[in-house]
């Protein structure tokens, strides 16, 4: 196998070779050049042929051998020259063998000639008759050969046929005339060879052949870039290039010698047919031809159709015209080959082209049906046939669309098949589409709907078996329409009836009268010309007949009658229009309504009409406009103009009034007065004639239009300020990149929040400017209290605005953190291990500093902090900022609070979880070296109990066996085990995440660590062990294999050592050995590998050691002698130091600092260190020789009790010593400084050390003195810290001087010496007795100072009475509450035991508060009643003249409560107010009498609701100022709405001033819907009477409305009918109606009619 890479610019060729026999691996590689075939040449001609043909190569060889070597070499370098110009297209001639030096011989010299070889001259000639093969080979070639085999090869392909032609030809001529060929020539000419005519004649061949490619190819080469034009284009534009192509053609029919043959130039033809062929296919793609949009393919197809036709058209004509490009007098050569022979493939084409053209126009013709509905009685069956028949063509023609072929291959005959079948179905479909026309032309109910079905066949009627069965109908149509004119003669005739009876034309819909009636005549002749038009234009239609022209005459006379109405209307309104027009033009040209203050324009309705009809009627040639008509129309733009501007400045007046806002208006007040003066005029003396309107009217629009745009301006700024607080509306913490399955990412937080931050702050910067830009758009003044208002309202909106923005962020808290949501977790904490606790972070412990309860904290103070970014805008208020008004809110510290209990219960969840894991602590929270040291010396932990047993002689060492080891390791993997599987993630109340993998990793690494100490230890164990005996039996070899004389002590010395090693190791490592191995093996089974090296001593060892115990054995018999000696020696060093030892503890237990008073303790504790260590020198020699030589020595253990002793009494009196110091600094500590928190921690961290002395030392009088000192010292401190108790007063310093008898000053000075001479320590209950009565003393004493102070400033806020601006107390909730609290405070303080000191002054506020609180119950009850009743008895004529005797009781009541509240008023102060004297009885004696008045009043009312129960739906105060108003319709007619339903006012009649009167002509809904009574009602007399009268009026208007609506439903119009009563009614009568026509459909449907209901 071989491939072609291309690496660096360079093709490079591989090859892949598998050897024969060789394996699936075994594959031979390597490259060769990319172009092989040169390369082998190149490979022949310098390798192979220069080798084989060396003569000094072929010794040895026989001749034949040799010369058919050099035959096969010449012949293969001849084959492959041949091949490479072959591949290059060219015809290379190869010499013959031995012509190599040819082009040397001298051909005149007769010896050279004698001396050349014949077989040379045989090869010459061999190699004419090889040129001659090659040669007529390339002569014979012919440009048609393509077409010949069967290939449809293009234009292109002739080109580079004659191109290559010529290339060949003139590379076979240059081979020829070459020197050497030449040469070869004159050599055969001179021995007379046979070959020479031959070659001649083979060369003037090719000069033949070469003039003519020659020609050809110069002649050819314009057509190339006509070709590429044609090429180059998209097929649809190719037509402007194909006569230039043609041309081209004929040009080299006329000029070329060698190429004005027909076979050449119809190859020609041919080629360019089948370019245009190709290329038409491109365009058409044929493989989608079919299965594409329809209609583009056909449109593709009859474009190429087109252009192919246009293509042989063109040819024929040059045909025709060929001899137009001869010279005059030349011979001219026609064209006189058939047609056929260059179209024969193309018209095969246009014949598949126009089968699919038939095609593609047939179905484009059936895709129709899919349109096509039906209607009438047979409609829905029609409809259903023809979609069945659509279906059918959708399944034929399916065929094309599944079919793969090429629809446009000639060579395909499946394409015919399948047309032949679909054209064969589509004719059975024409029958039936026939047949179905007729059926639902039957069906037709009336010309529109038989015009409509001839429509929506359209072209399908073309169709012969269509047009067949329609051709009969046509006959019908002109029927109808002749009844259709029958009809519209009968409506014109109901038109005249109706306009002779109502005295008027009827008016067409949103016409003027004229105009519209105008307008009906034109469409009822529309009605008839249309039809007569569709007439026309159907092509199979005659009117030629009887019958038609019957109804061509019906047609004009109709239209003969319709022209005349037209006329006679026309003249009628032209006298009449002018005398309507004046009277209009002088009314004033504004009105003002009284009650609403806007105002309309007065541009008369029937002058708009006038305007209307002339705007109708001037484009129409029914007849001159009358002059003053003519004149009103010529100005009907500046009447327009005027009308338009005064109607867009009416609109702004009134849109200012509609929109003006109630804090808005006072701003503006001053600006509409002005404006209402100059629109005065217009509303009295202008009028639409005078001259000089528009001067007057334009200053006031200037000023309209300056307030209605600075007052939009205004709002649109605060609609601005609304819209960027509203932009504030967004939760600040989101989740990370906003996704639901994020958590909360506290470190993007900030950036979040500072990017909030910056947003409000430029927003409050916004509004800022928005509000000051309104002060000058309103034009306030910043110091005005209008304006203070504006503002305080532009104020509450951004403080709504931060309202809204921080409840959703803490919305969104909420939500997020809802365990019931089922939401993603929203916070994420880690827990890991810090030894030697579990930890969280952040940290979830409460009381912790930025814990997770900080930081959500933190995140709420943030959101909160949004409120203080924006200056207060309502600057009086007195805040700079908006965040205390948030804080106050109650609603966001709800969700705060709920949110803050939400954290504390995760957290303790979370606690709860950590807490889970307590057991494993003992994992982190021991001591690793500790723990294995107990164990080493134990083989277990010592629990208290063991310590506490063996505290006098110290536990007994236990080392552990290599079982316990085993247990231990593997208790570790059991728990590693477990540990592993915990649960790495845990999710508490679905919103906190908490993460246990740190603390996870962390603990298995320590259950490693503990594992590996226990494997670490038995691997060193191992190899200690083992490198200690190698060393040991080293240095042993070394010691016991030295000579010993006698009397040398030195070595007898060294001698014995080595032997009382060997004998203490004897036991113990003729035991390791085992347990070594056992040891090694346990390493294994935990994968533990220990070095080589081990094993290797662990084999090798105990050999050796046996070896070192049998040479210690002979060496001990050799020093027996010598051993003997000097054990004699030693034994009495023994007897002397154990005597010396007794005698120097005697002397220790007198001298040593053992009691709590020695003056120099470390002196003596310095001497006696230095004696023991010289007494233990001494000791350590004696043991040394002893052991040396074997003899036993005593224990001198008096001498290592001292030892032990010193030490013990070291530490206690560095103890003493530290303790001493402490206290004695802390002694001249002043009172103000002293710092009992930290004395007390000191004291108890001393008392802690101290009880951790040894046991031994308790009984030691110095330990007894210390531990006395630190505990007196602790007592006393804490007396000390309660008394620095900033309740201590004077007072109860001198209690606490009696108590201990000590007398001293308290002040500055007063340190903590003195207070300890008090001995405190021993009235610890007495002090502390002292201490908890002034606090309480001292809470009483605050609560009264507070309550002092409150009281001092709490004073009553009035409010003056509406009517008679009476001082009256304002309700203060906050007085009540802190009221309230105080009695109970003074409660609270009555019951404590400590009262002694304050009873009286408790005791006299509890009486003032008593007073105060029934007072002001008292007060208000009066008040409110009072004021209910003020306006009744007192502004009430009405009510006094029903009430005469309660009003006159009222009267006295008025008085006396007046003098009270201006009496209270002079003293503000709540309690002095309130506790003057006699105060309470006069209130209550005005409430007994207030009482009465009350009683009478309910009596009253309720007598009115019985009279009027409508009554009953308002309450007491709203019908009491109805029956106060009563006799003043206006006034009761704001309580209409709750006395009526869905009734706002009345409509009164005006008077001659344009007052409203008290007679009613109509009423109002709350939707300003207006309907007039069915006759006028008076409203004089009782309030309850002329209600009535109004209800019973109401009723009856509504009942008359309903009958008309009803009776004239059928009349009008439904769009005029609803229009022309009221909403209700028109609902009302529309149910009627639907009903009505619903049951007649029923009944219809029953009938038979199939399409009642849809009609």
């Amino acid at each position: 196998m071989t491939c072609l890479i291309t690496y660096g610019g360079h093709q490079r060729g591989l090859f892949f070779l598998r050897a024969p026999g060789a394996g699936p691996g075994e594959l031979l590689c390597g490259d060769l050049p990319a172009d092989a075939l040169r390369h082998f040449a190149a490979l022949v001609e310098e390798v192979i042929v220069p080798i084989l043909t060396n003569k000094k190569n072929h010794q040895g060889w026989p001749q034949v051998v040799s010369q058919d070597i050099v035959r096969h070499v010449h012949n293969l370098k001849s084959t492959i020259f041949t091949v490479v110009g072959q591949v290059d297209g060219k015809t290379l001639l190869p010499l013959p063998a031995g012509s190599e030096g040819i082009e040397d011989i001298d051909l005149e010299n007769e010896k050279s000639m004698e001396r050349i070889d014949k077989s040379l001259v045989y090869a010459m000639e061999s190699a004419i008759i090889d040129w001659s093969h090659q040669i007529q080979e390339a002569l014979k070639k012919e440009s048609s050969e393509p077409l010949l085999q069967g290939s449809n090869p293009n234009p292109k392909v002739e080109l580079e046929f004659w191109k290559n032609r010529c290339d060949d030809l003139e590379c076979i001529y240059n081979q020829l005339t070459t020197r050497k060929v030449r040469n070869m020539m004159e050599l055969l000419e001179r021995v007379e060879s046979s070959y020479i005519p031959a070659f001649k004649t083979m060369l003037m061949d090719v000069e033949a052949a070469l003039t003519e490619a020659q020609d050809v190819h110069l002649h050819l080469t314009p057509l190339k870039r006509r070709l590429e034009d044609v090429e180059r284009v998209e097929f649809s534009e190719v037509k402007p290039f194909l006569l230039p192509l043609l041309h081209v053609v004929c040009l080299i029919w006329v000029t070329s010698k060698h190429y004005n043959m027909p076979v050449r130039i119809v190859v020609l033809l041919q080629e360019i047919c089948n370019l245009l062929i190709e290329q038409a296919l491109v365009y058409l793609s044929p493989e989608d031809l079919l299965k594409g949009d329809m209609e583009e393919s056909l449109g593709k197809v009859r474009m190429v159709l087109g252009i192919l036709n246009m293509f042989k058209e063109a040819f024929e004509e040059r045909r025709e015209k060929l001899h137009m490009y001869y010279e005059p007098g030349q011979e001219v050569r026609e064209w006189d080959f058939s047609s056929t022979m260059v179209f024969a493939r193309l018209d095969t084409f246009l014949k598949r082209l126009e089968m699919v053209e038939d095609l593609l126009a047939t179905s484009l013709d059936l895709m129709k049906l899919e349109k096509i509905e039906f209607s009438g009685i047979k409609g829905k069956t029609l409809g259903q046939q023809v979609l069945d028949m659509y279906e059918e063509f959708q399944e034929a023609y399916k065929v094309f669309s599944e079919r793969t072929y090429d629809c446009l291959d000639l060579t395909n005959t499946d394409f015919e098949q399948d047309a032949f079948g679909f054209q064969q179905k589509v004719e059975d479909m024409d029958r039936r589409l026939g047949t179905i026309f007729i059926q639902a032309f039957d069906d037709a109910s009336n010309l529109d709907h038989a015009f409509k079905l001839l429509d929506m066949f359209g072209s399908l009627l073309e169709r012969p078996a269509v047009a067949a069965d329609a051709a009969g109908k046509y006959s019908v149509l002109i029927s109808m329409f002749s009844r259709a004119l029958d009809h519209a003669r009968l409506i014109y005739s109901r038109h005249i009836q109706a306009e002779l009876k109502l005295g008027s034309p009827p008016v067409h819909k949103n016409m003027p009268p004229v105009a519209g009636a105008l307008r009906w005549a034109q469409e009822l002749r529309a009605r008839i010309q249309v039809p007569f038009d569709h007439f026309r234009h159907i092509p199979h239609l005659c009117l030629d007949s009887a019958e038609g022209r019957r109804v061509i005459e019906k047609y004009e006379e109709m239209i003969q009658l319709l022209d005349r109405y037209q006329e006679k209307l026309y003249a009628d309104w032209s006298q009449t229009v002018s005398g309507k027009s004046q009277y209009n033009l002088t009314q004033p040209l504004i009105r003002r309504d009284p009650e609403t203050k806007l105002i309309p324009v007065n541009f008369d309705p029937q002058l708009v009409s006038v305007l209307r009809e002339l705007s109708y009627l001037s484009g129409s040639r029914l007849g001159a406009i009358p002059p003053t008509a003519a004149e009103i129309y010529s100005s009907k733009e500046s009447y327009r103009q005027l009308a338009a501007n005064l109607e867009l400045m009416v609109n702004r007046y009134n849109k200012v009034l509609k929109t003006v806002l109630e804090v808005e208006y006072p701003l503006i007040q001053e600006q509409l007065w002005d404006i209402n003066l100059k629109l005065k005029k217009a509303e009295e003396t202008l009028n639409w004639k005078m001259e000089g309107v528009w001067a007057h009217i334009s200053m006031v629009m200037d000023d309209v239009h300056d307030l209605e745009q600075r007052i939009q301006k205004a709002k649109n700024n605060v609609e601005e300020i609304q819209t960027i607080v509203g932009s504030w509306a967004s939760p600040i913490f989101v989740r990370r990149d906003c996704k639901r399955e994020s958590l909360l990412s506290l470190e993007d937080c900030q950036d979040r929040l500072e990017r909030r931050y910056s947003l409000v702050r430029e927003s409050g910067q916004r509004i800022h400017l928005l509000v000051k830009e309104n002060q000058s758009l309103l034009l306030a003044d910043p110091a005005s209290d209008i304006w203070k208002a504006y503002v305080d309202y532009v104020d509450e909106i951004v403080l709504d605005g931060f309202f809204t923005a921080i409840e959703c962020s803490l919305k969104y808290l909420l939500e997020n953190t809802d365990p019931k949501a089922g939401l993603p977790p929203l916070f994420e904490v880690q827990l890991d291990l810090v030894i030697p606790d579990l930890i969280f972070q952040p940290s979830l412990d409460p009381g912790t500093n930025d814990g997770f309860c900080d930081v959500v904290e933190g995140l709420l103070n943030d959101i909160y902090r949004i409120s203080s970014l924006v200056p207060r805008l309502a600057e009086h208020s007195g805040f700079l900022h908006y965040q205390a008004d948030m804080e106050d809110m109650a609603d966001p510290a709800d969700m705060r609070h709920e949110l803050m209990g939400r954290v504390q219960a995760v957290m303790a969840a979370c606690c709860d979880y950590r807490s889970a894991f307590d057991h494993y602590s003992y994992l982190y929270g021991e001591d690793r070296k500790e723990f294995f040291r107990q164990f080493l010396l134990y083989g277990h932990i010592l629990t208290a109990a063991e310590i506490e047993a063996h505290a006098e002689n110290g536990v007994p060492e236990s080392p552990p066996t290599l079982q316990q080891f085993r247990e231990q390791i593997d208790s570790y993997e059991k728990i590693y085990e477990e540990v592993n599987r915990i649960e790495p993630i845990s999710i508490f109340q679905s919103w906190m995440k908490v993460d246990a993998r740190p603390f996870k990793a962390s603990l298995l690494n320590v259950i490693k660590r503990w594992s590996l100490v226990f494997k670490q230890h038995l691997m060193d164990h191992v190899m200690h062990s083992l490198s200690d005996l190698d060393e040991f039996i080293k240095t042993a070899d070394k010691g016991l294999s030295k000579k010993v004389e006698k009397g040398d002590y030195d070595g007898s010395v060294e001698i014995m050592g080595h032997l009382l090693a060997v004998k203490e190791r004897h036991s113990v490592t003729d035991a390791m050995f085992e347990p070594l191995k056992q040891t090694v093996e346990l390493l294994k089974t935990y994968e533990q590998e220990l070095p080589e090296e081990v094993y290797k001593q662990l084999e090798e060892l105990p050999e050796k050691w046996n070896n070192i115990k049998k040479l210690a054995i002979a060496v001990k018999q050799h020093v027996a002698p010598l051993q003997a000696n000097e054990m004699t020696v030693v034994r009495k060093s023994c007897a002397a130091f154990d005597v010396e030892q007794h005698r120097f503890r005697e002397r220790f237990r007198k001298e040593a600092p053992f009691r709590f008073d020695p003056k120099k303790p470390y002196q003596l504790l310095d001497t006696k260190h230095i004696e023991i260590k010289q007494m233990e020198s001494a000791m350590t020699s004696i043991y040394e020789s002893a052991g040396l030589f074997e003899v036993t020595v005593p224990d001198y253990k008096q001498l290592k009790q001292c030892r032990k002793e010193l030490c013990l009494l070291k530490e206690l009196w560095d103890m003493i010593s530290l303790v001493g110091t402490c206290l004695d600094d802390w002694q001249t500590t002043k009172w103000a400084d002293i710092n009992v928190e930290n004395m007390d921690l000191e004291c108890k961290k001393f008392a802690r050390e101290i009880r951790n002395l040894d046991k031994e030392v308790r009984a030691w009088d110095a330990f007894t003195g210390l531990d006395s000192k630190v505990k007196n010292m602790l007592t006393a401190l804490k007396a000390v810290a309660e008394l620095q108790n900033p309740a201590i007063r004077e007072r109860h310093w001198n209690q606490l001087m009696q108590v201990t008898g000590v007398r001293f000053v308290m002040d500055s000075d007063t340190a903590l010496a003195d207070l300890l001479k008090l001995n405190l320590h021993n009235f610890e209950d007495e002090v502390r007795g002292i201490v908890d009565k002034a606090v309480r003393e001292m809470s009483m004493e605050k609560v009264l100072k507070e309550l002092k102070m409150t009281w001092s400033t709490m004073e009553f806020q009035y409010e003056p009475h509406p009517r008679t601006n009476i001082p009256l107390l304002k309700s203060d909730e906050e007085l009540i509450e802190t009221l309230e609290d105080n009695q109970v405070q003074l409660q609270n303080l009555m019951t404590s035991k400590c009262i002694a000191f304050f009873l009286e002054e408790v005791s006299i506020w509890q009486r003032k508060l008593s007073t105060t609180d029934s007072v002001i119950s008292l007060w208000f009850e009066v008040q409110r009643t009072w004021s209910h009743l003020e306006s009744i008895f007192i502004g009430s004529e009405d009510i006094r003249a029903q009430l005469p005797k309660d009003s006159k009781r009222f009267e006295g009541i008025d008085v006396d409560f007046k003098e009270l509240a201006y009496e209270t008023q002079k003293t503000p102060n709540v309690v002095e107010a309130t506790n003057k004297p006699g105060l309470s009885q006069q209130l209550e004696d005005i409430q007994s009498r207030l009482s009465l008045c009350e009683k009478a009043l309910a009596e009253y009312l309720d007598m009115k609701r019985l009279a009027f129960p409508r009554f009953y739906f308002v309450s007491s105060a709203d019908l009491l100022d109805i029956l106060s108003n009563g006799t003043n319709p206006q006034l009761v007619q704001r309580h209409l709405s709750k006395l009526f339903d869905s009734l706002a006012r009345m409509k009164f009649q005006l008077d001659s001033e344009q007052k409203p009167t008290r007679v009613g002509l109509g009423m109002y809904s709350r939707e300003e819907e207006y309907v007039s009574f069915s006759e006028p009602w008076d409203c004089s007399g009782q309030v309850e009477v002329w209600l009535s009268h109004v209800l019973d009026s109401m009723r009856a208007t509504v009942r008359d409305e309903m009958t008309e609506a009803v009776m004239a439903y059928e009349e009008k119009p439904r769009e005029q009918w609803l229009f022309d009563y009221p909403a209700q009614v028109a609902l009302c009568c529309t149910r009627i109606w639907w009903t009505t026509e619903v049951g007649i459909a029923f009944a219809r449907v029953e009938e038979g009619y199939e399409n009642a209901m849809k009609e």
